[in-house]
């Protein structure tokens, strides 16, 4: 059975035969299709290179002009001091326990001082027998200084009795002229027998009684002279005697002072037997025990101080806009959602690297770059709390800078 077909409406324009492709048409075609399948990852390609070198000329400049800079690689740090011994000796006995809380002057260790304490008596001797010597000095010149006014009395007292004798020898001298004028004329009157013998023989008597007296004037003379220089030779010893006990006493005085700073050198190392707290803060594990023997440079406990503070190590990128002064907020470990506030107070001179045991040489030829990182210390506006952190904790960092 067969239907035949109905028509709608007026009947349609035959479609119009559509040439064959040719093969060089066909050859257009597929070329067109390639070229554009490449535009798109062309582009792609493209704008990443844009965006790597824009990021890669730029970032510095957009990292360092940031107004918040963050960083994790920041710690709670504090004076953490070894404390050692700087003499050798036995422990006598550790006043502390194991991370025990402190006050400055507190005694920690203490070692056995007789040894030490017997040094500080001998020294105390030996300064008191310098300053004695000194005073026996004192007094040996205080002696000289009489014998030389001794000496300078007998100087005078011969001068005076040089005067005397003198005087004395001038007038029996005078006596004795006219004692032998008188002989001689009485010779003559008895030649002449015109005067007794008598008389003559007094004239005689009476000239070697003068004779005898300026004799005896004349050896007081000598006597006196001989006593002046007796004198000047006694006082000019008795001064070069007062010389040598001055120098002496020079020499007893730096004696002293040697003996002096011997003592203080004792009762340092007296001192040195007993360590104590160096401020108010904690103790950490003791490292020796009763009994022990230490000996110089031994560690026997370490000591953290009370003020503690933040460290944070900033890339060196992102220090471009950071200055003392500028105020931070601090996120720490142990006290998860609390913000602590804070200041940037210092900024290292250097690298860390620059601080390192052993610092980096890049003049070797072989060089990578690495961003350094630069210590930002950063203080707690909280003393309270900055008293209760330890040293060590992680901290998360950010500085807001004023631009």
């Amino acid at each position: 059975m067969s239907t035949s077909p109905v028509s709608a409406g007026p009947e349609a324009p035959a479609p119009r035969p559509v040439p064959p492709k040719t093969e060089t048409d066909q050859t257009v075609s597929h070329r067109g299709a390639g070229w554009r399948s490449y535009i798109t990852p062309a582009l792609v390609v493209l704008l990443a290179l844009a965006v790597l070198i824009t990021i890669t000329r730029n970032w510095n400049a957009w990292e360092g002009g940031k107004v918040e800079q963050v960083t994790d690689d920041a710690y709670v740090r504090g004076d953490l001091t070894p404390l050692s011994t700087k003499v050798a000796g036995i422990v006598r006995a550790v006043n502390v326990a194991d991370y025990q809380q402190v006050h400055r002057g507190d005694p920690l260790v203490e070692l056995q001082d007789d040894d030490y304490q017997a040094q500080v008596d001998q020294a105390k001797a030996a300064v008191e027998a310098a300053r004695a010597a000194i005073v026996e000095n004192l007094r040996q010149r205080e002696l000289q200084d009489a014998r030389i006014a001794k000496a300078l009395a007998g100087i005078d007292e011969a001068k005076a009795q040089i005067v005397a004798a003198d005087a004395g020898k001038a007038a029996v001298q005078a006596e004795l002229v006219r004692a032998r004028s008188e002989r001689n004329r009485q010779e003559g009157l008895y030649q002449t027998h015109s005067t007794t013998e008598q008389t003559l023989e007094q004239a005689v008597a009476n000239e070697g009684n003068l004779s005898g007296q300026f004799a005896s004037r004349d050896a007081d003379l000598n006597q006196a002279q001989t006593a002046l220089r007796s004198s000047e030779l006694s006082a000019e010893a008795e001064r070069r005697s007062k010389v040598v006990l001055e120098s002496q006493e020079t020499q007893l005085q730096a004696d002293l002072r040697a003996k002096q700073a011997s003592l203080v050198a004792a009762q340092v190392n007296l001192g040195y037997t007993k360590i104590s707290a160096p401020d108010d803060g904690n103790v950490g594990e003791r490292q020796v025990r009763p009994g022990q023997l230490v000996s110089p440079g031994t560690q026997v406990i370490p000591f953290v101080a009370l003020t503690k503070w933040v460290e944070a190590n900033y890339r060196e990128t992102q220090l471009t806009n950071v200055k003392i002064g500028d105020p931070a907020e601090l996120r720490i470990d142990e006290y998860p959602g609390q913000l602590i506030r804070g200041k940037v107070i210092e900024i290292a001179p250097a690298s860390g690297s620059q601080f390192a045991l052993l610092p980096p040489d890049n003049a070797t030829g072989n060089f990578t770059k690495v961003v350094q990182r630069i210590p930002v210390k950063i203080a707690l506006d909280d003393s309270n709390l900055a008293t209760k952190l330890r040293p060590g904790l992680s901290v998360v960092a950010t500085v807001r800078t004023k631009q």
